[in-house]
């Protein structure tokens, strides 16, 4: 018998259990079973993130239609499709898929059956998803296929390459042919700055909260009245939001209508802090839109495909990204967006789509005749895609005081709101689609090591993932209502954009200024940073990640050229199948090891997609389901 340890059940590792029970008819020999032991603390399934043990009150910020954990039609994948029903789908129809088990949680249940495609569940009903597809996939298994799950923390992979592995868990070890760690989203100890922030809190007993988990966090140290410093205006800040808020007793009413839906008042309960609350943009992201696509779905990719990629590689000389990427990139989201706007709303611009096409194939995104061409096409600026003013948005305001700072901040939230909530706008949706398809091609990129050091750290990992969170990862559009209304109600207020934090010895405070109201300072006792930790190999708070490093056979990623030196803390992996490139055997990928997730350095391998789109996670997924198999031969 073979034996395979999988470290992590959340959805990456169902996931790939899931490729294994669909090539296993191929590939597994019926002479040969294979073990699967999955080991997690955390329910198999959903895992950490998703568990059903924390506040109801915490959202996707994905509609329902638009999760699933299936391959389909459209799958480029070499191993069979196996399609499924989306989270939408299963929740309208759950007693048809087997094995039916009706949710425990009677709120959950009530949720999953009023919810509608468009709606953003919230992560307890993605919970029970997550539980039903991993169900599923044991329930499809071969008999020689079996599955042991693990409540437990693994501490250390230890074993030759050409040998068994050693899984140390506090009670057992378990001997394992191939160990594949789907650990999911890591924290590492915090950096220097917030380290320095926290030492700076713990000599004044203030409150800081570093960089954290959401839903793990302690927020009680938090006294009703007080103001906080919250420095992050993305997800997290969002999560923050809503449990200091509603978490605490407070409640939204619906005060009339307005031009895209409800208008809320917010009711405290007297319990919250005062949320003061900045970022380098000083904007919070841009919400979801609440409804699809209006006209026909454009052809991608057309501008950033395969071809472009091969063409982008036999450059003679190193990549940039802003320079030599990101124009091609931009050119493929400009193509979604006035593609949906040609179709759905052709009163809005001049001449027919083709005619429009067929320029536009032709010029370079920065050219001033595409620049023309835009203004003749489409005559309402507002209908044209300007990325710069979209990702700086405060750049080169100043405010004579914080109350007009305030004013403006919320005329612009409440613009996003009715903008994203409204379908005369869904050109918006065409270019977040196009923004999408952008990863079916930049794990190749990336992986080819032709971008240089400097880019890599500065436009890649730096400005490229921060406009994508901005643009595509926003909350759904009923959020930024809610942040409209603890506005209003004093309960939060905007410090602006570039924000600066610094630790003031002197008062034994906390000091926020920013160059958005010159001269204007808050001072608190407390301080939330508000964003994810940034994994680090060297500083991962996983033990078995800890471990492996410190036997010097995991490494991050480093970028080394005549620009510098990059280390993105990533593990270095094989994107292909994620195989752990060792530093004991020269840098090669080890036979017997795999690294699956976000602290990996695929970039663009999230644990479940949208329908259709050929994600690269399900992907990668069937690519190490199958060497895995082959291996085991």
């Amino acid at each position: 018998m073979s034996t395979l340890v999988i470290v992590g059940a959340g959805p990456r590792a169902t996931g790939l259990l899931e490729r294994l029970v669909a090539n296993a008819a191929e590939l597994l020999p019926r002479d040969r079973p294979l073990h699967v032991h999955l080991v997690d603390p955390y329910p198999p399934g959903a895992g950490r993130v998703w568990r059903h043990a924390q506040s109801p009150l915490l959202r996707m910020n994905s509609m329902a239609e638009d999760v699933t954990m299936f391959t389909d039609a459209g799958s480029t994948i070499e191993g069979p499709v196996r399609p499924g029903p989306s989270l939408a789908e299963w929740a309208a129809r759950m007693a048809e898929f087997a094995p039916y088990q009706p949710p425990e949680d009677p709120g959950v249940a009530a949720e999953l059956a009023a919810l509608a495609p468009t709606d953003f569940p919230t992560r307890r009903a993605q919970s029970a998803y997550l539980d039903w597809v991993f169900r599923r996939t044991l329930a499809e298994r071969p008999d020689r296929l079996t599955v042991t799950v693990h409540r437990a923390t693994v501490d250390s992979v230890t074993g030759t390459p050409d040998g068994p592995q050693q899984v140390r868990l506090a009670t057992t070890t378990l001997l394992a042919d191939q160990v594949v760690l789907t650990l999911g989203h890591l924290g590492s100890e915090p950096e220097p700055r917030d380290q320095a922030m926290a030492d700076f809190a713990e000599r004044h007993g203030l409150f800081h909260l570093p960089p954290a988990f959401t839903s793990d966090a302690d927020l009680s140290g938090l006294a009703p009245g007080e103001p906080v410093i919250v420095r992050g205006f993305g997800l997290a800040f969002v999560d923050l939001m809503a449990l200091l808020t509603e978490g605490r007793g407070g409640r939204f009413e619906q005060a009339g209508t307005g031009p895209a839906g409800a208008e809320l008042v917010y009711r405290p309960s007297g319990r919250e802090p005062v949320i003061h609350v900045g970022s380098r943009r000083g904007v919070p992201y841009r919400s979801k839109t609440g409804y699809r696509l209006q006209g026909p779905p454009a052809p991608l990719p057309r501008y950033f495909d395969a071809a472009a990629v091969d063409g982008l590689l036999s450059r003679p000389h190193p990549l940039e990204f802003r320079r030599d990427v990101w124009p091609l990139m931009a050119k493929e989201i400009g193509l979604g967006h006035y593609h949906e706007l040609f179709h759905a709303h052709p009163a809005r611009t001049t001449g027919s789509w083709a005619q429009f096409l067929t320029a536009y194939d032709q010029l370079d995104w920065y050219s001033p005749a595409l620049a023309r061409l835009l203004a003749a096409a489409v005559p309402d600026p507002a209908d044209r895609l300007d990325f710069e003013a979209l990702d700086r948005p405060l750049a080169g305001l100043e405010f004579d005081s914080s109350e007009q700072l305030q004013k403006h901040l919320r005329a612009c939230i409440a613009e996003d709101a009715d903008r994203r909530a409204d379908p005369a706008h869904s050109a918006d949706l065409g270019a977040f689609l196009a923004l999408l398809s952008l990863f079916g091609q930049l794990p190749r990129l990336v992986a080819s090591g032709r971008l240089g050091a400097r880019s890599t750290a500065t436009e890649l990992d730096g400005w490229w993932t921060g406009f994508f969170n901005y643009l595509a990862s926003g909350p759904p559009g009923f959020r930024l209502r809610q942040l409209l209304a603890l506005a209003e109600a004093g309960v939060v207020r905007f410090l602006g954009a570039d924000l600066r934090v610094t630790a003031d010895e002197a008062t034994g405070s906390f000091l926020a200024t920013s160059p958005s109201v010159p001269g204007h300072q808050v001072r608190t006792s407390a301080l939330i940073e508000a964003y994810l930790p940034r994994h680090a190999t060297a500083r991962t708070d996983s033990p078995v990640l800890r471990a492996l490093h410190r036997a010097g056979e995991l490494a991050e990623e480093v970028v080394t050229d005549s620009t510098g030196t990059h280390r993105s803390g990533l593990v270095a992996v094989d994107p292909a199948d994620g195989r752990i490139l060792d530093p004991s055997l020269g840098g090669r990928p080890h036979p017997r090891r795999r690294a699956l997730g976000p602290y990996a350095n695929g970039r663009a391998f999230a644990a479940f997609a949208r329908p259709a789109t050929n994600a690269p996670v399900f992907r990668q997924n069937d690519a190490a389901a199958r060497a895995i198999l082959r291996s085991l031969v």
